[in-house]
Order: structure tokens, then sequence, then C-alpha cells
């Protein structure tokens, strides 16, 4: 236990200490995130923050990893080191979608075929219960591993949402893998919890602010997509205390990462809908319709935080009770639910704000016009022009 509270707390430590030197680098140089259309902030904001978070990650899952570990520990540093690159790349020079996928796919490569971070099996999805082909078990490993990565990315939206979502998953992989002796991983989770407190600090401040970037996303989604693989393969297969399993591991990792999961499929889906491309950006994520209703950042983030809390207790409570479909169901129910109120709550914001604008300036047109009625003054007749 002492190794899992040192690996939070010396992560947070080294990069609250190194992080006001990474924005002054990123302003100096100019690594600056530029207000967009679509974007929540309107100042240019340095976004090399992930930097700090990977180098927490990194040391101290060197410094506090057991030897006899290192085996498994190795590829997944090996994978991590490939994704910061790729998104420091991206940071720095933007790169192509097609390039950035291609670095995310060698990556992950890695850890399916030598890291041995794999599903083996659907675990009851589907009510498939058998071990998959070789072949089979790689290519949906890789698919999953390449969505959890990029649906985190795509919630980086706001201050602090990336932040404490993944400060919330961490915790939540970090002390189940605590508890049942994956001391690697349980390092990995709350080093990473203990950079993202620290980064949340300056991603919230009003006088050092930055961003995580690509960088820090990638990093986080990366990492949280190897616990995710790696809680439902060791729960449902490893020889652990039965009152540490769970009946149905893949529902309470949809709780945990209820966020970023449904935010993604939802807006890839109406994007389609709309015959849009699924990777053309917009302001539909669920970040955006809080913003747009009204709340602002902190607000937003708190909400979502306490909705996947909500999402974390639901699963474990239905767990030990109903079917693994029946509580898929639920979760998916209550978020689809959520978010067609929260759209709904949008959509009638911007109406309200669109009558008052529209309202005003109807009023202001009238009050300009108003002089321009009122007759001048009659002359004297045969008084000159």
């Amino acid at each position: 236990m002492f190794e899992f509270i040192l690996s939070f707390l010396i992560s947070f430590a080294l990069v609250f200490a190194i992080m006001p030197n990474v924005i002054k680098i990123a302003i100096e140089k100019k690594l600056v995130a530029h207000p967009e259309a679509r974007s929540s902030h309107d100042i240019i904001t340095p976004c090399l923050g992930g930097i700090p978070i990977f180098l927490g990650i990194l040391f101290c899952s060197l410094l506090l990893t057991p030897i006899g570990e290192w085996d498994s520990l190795q590829y997944i540093l090996s994978a991590l080191v490939i994704v910061f690159m790729i998104g420091t790349k991206d940071d720095i020079t933007e790169l192509s979608a097609g390039k950035k996928t291609a670095g995310l796919i060698i990556a992950i490569a890695i850890l399916v075929t030598r890291g041995e971070v794999r599903l083996e099996s659907l675990y009851d999805l589907f009510y498939i219960s058998g071990t998959l082909p070789y072949w089979l078990s790689i290519t949906f490993s890789v698919f999953t591993l390449l969505v959890i990565s990029n649906a985190f990315n795509l919630i980086d939206g706001i201050d602090g949402l990336a932040g404490t979502v993944g400060i919330i998953a961490m915790l939540s992989f970090g002390t189940w893998f605590f508890v049942v002796g994956m001391a690697h991983l349980g390092i990995l989770a709350l080093a990473a919890a203990g950079g993202l407190l620290a980064f949340l600090y300056y991603n919230i401040s009003r006088t050092q602010k930055t961003f995580m970037g690509d960088t820090g996303a990638l990093v986080i989604g990366t990492l949280l997509g190897v616990m995710t693989v790696e809680f439902i393969d060791i729960c449902s297969t490893a020889t652990i205390p039965a009152v540490y399993r769970f009946e149905h591991p893949i529902s309470v990792a949809v709780g945990i990462l209820i966020i970023p999961l449904f935010d993604t499929i939802r807006v890839f889906v109406t994007r389609a809908l709309r015959g849009v491309s699924p990777m053309k950006p917009d302001r539909r994520h669920i970040h955006h319709l809080l913003i747009d209703s009204n709340l602002s950042h902190i607000q937003a983030t708190f909400v979502l935080a306490l909705v996947n809390l909500f999402f974390i207790s639901l699963a474990l409570y239905l767990d030990p009770v109903l079917d693994l479909h029946l509580i898929l169901a639920i979760e998916i129910a209550a978020a689809v639910g959520l978010t067609y109120w929260l759209n709904a709550h949008a959509r009638t914001i911007k109406r309200t704000k669109r009558q008052i604008e529209e309202a005003a300036t109807e009023a202001a047109t009238t009050t300009a016009a108003a002089p321009a009625s009122v007759p001048s003054q009659n002359r004297q007749v045969g008084q000159p022009a």
C-alpha cells in the first residue's frame, strides 16, 4: 500500500513542480492553442501540459514497480513512449488524422502482441464466452484500445473535464488492481491520477493556465485502454479472491468510462445520420451542451463528474443482480435519456437567447428611428429658410 500512495504523491509533486517551466517555455516558443469557431475558450493557451503528466507516470513506474513485474511493464511503457511522441508532435505541428492513427496502431500492436494486453474472449458479451481465435482476439483488442484512447481525447474540450474524468477512472481501476495484487498496473494508475490532479490546478488557473493537449489526452486514453482490457481479462480469468471478482466486468468498465465512450459513440452516430463525416469536429459533445446551457466550465465538469460517479455506483450495484446485457441496456438508456434532456434544455436556452437578442435589436432600431419621425418646428410665414 505504501508504494501505491507514494506513486500518487511523487507524481503529483513532480508534475506540480515542473509544470510552470513547461508553461513558460510553451509561451516563449508560441506553442499554444488558438481559439476556433467551435472552441469553448477565447484566449490563446499553452498546450503542452501533457508532457509533465507523462514524465510523472514514467518516473513513478520506473522507480516503484517491483522487479518481478517488469516483464509486463516494459511493453506498456514502450507503447506509451510512442503515443507520447505522437501527441507531442501533434501539439507542436499538427499531424494528419491518418498519421496519428497509424502511430497509435503501432503502439497498440506492441501492447497486444508483445505485452499480452489482449481480450481473449467476449466474456459473455452477446452470450459468447469461448476463447477467440488469435487473429480475432488481436483485432478485437486493437479496436477496443483505439476506441478508448480516441474517446478520451475527444472529451478534452473544457477546463477540468478530461483531468477529472481521468482521475475518477484511474482511482477506480488503480484501487482494484491494488487489492488484487497487480502492482505494476496499480502504480501506473495511481501515478496517472496524481499527475492529473496536479495538472488540474493549472488547467483551471487564471494566471498559469495550460491544456494537456494531445500529448496528455492520448497518453491517458491509451493507459485507460490498457486498464480496461486488463481489468476485464483478469477479473474474468485470473485466480483472485471472490470478494474482488465482478460477475460482469464489462458493464463495470463501461460505467467507469461512460462519459468518453457514450459521448464519442453518440457524436459519431449523429454526424453520420446528418450525412456528415464522423471525423468532422463540431459542438455536439455533451460538454458543449452543458456550456450552451449557461453552465461554466467548472460547473459542467462538476455535473459530469457526478454523472460518472452515478454510473459507476449503478454498475457496482447491479453487477451481482442482473444479466450483463440488461445492465448495459440500463446504462445506455440512462445515458440516452440524460443526453436527450440536456440537448432539449440547451436548445430551449439558445432559442430564448435568440428571442431576447431579436427583441433587443428591434427595440434599439425603433429607438434610433424615433427622433427622425419628430416633426421640425413650423417656420413663420415669410421667414427666410
